[in-house]
């Protein structure tokens, strides 16, 4: 399970169509308690202090939260149970969510809660098409 991309993801990322917006779409599983000093939080509680002010940051950067929401059932496939969360946000770029990314405030304050309610994350980037 991963929270972070491999040094290969992240350069197909970089190399991908940089000409124009880009939309990212999250899938996340929580963990069911939260690591310390979070431990009396769920992980969906945690990592919900996370998103909440992730909102901001990602304004901040010229980018826009299209929606967040709780995963409450699948209705075609198989395998997708465990995802409790999807989130889907633009951004301006791909540069403008390498800025996001790299921003030393995220870590140093709410990366904290990040880390310790979420279990894994599916991190999709997709290039819109013009209708």
């Amino acid at each position: 399970m991963a929270l972070y991309p491999t040094h290969d993801q992240l350069q197909a990322f970089l190399d991908g169509p940089d000409d124009g917006p880009v939309t990212m779409i999250n899938l996340l599983r929580f963990k069911e308690r939260a690591d310390p000093p979070l431990e009396h939080l769920t992980g969906a509680e945690a990592t919900m202090l996370y998103s909440r002010e992730m909102k901001t940051f990602v304004e901040r950067h010229g980018a826009t939260f299209v929606l967040a929401g709780t995963i409450d059932g699948q209705l075609i496939g198989e395998g997708g149970e465990g995802f409790g969360f999807v989130g889907i946000m633009r951004y301006p770029s791909r540069a403008a969510y390498i800025e996001l990314a790299g921003d030393p405030e995220i870590a140093a304050t709410i990366g904290k809660h990040r880390e310790a309610g979420l279990e894994s994350q599916w991190l999709f980037t997709v290039s819109e098409l013009e209708p």
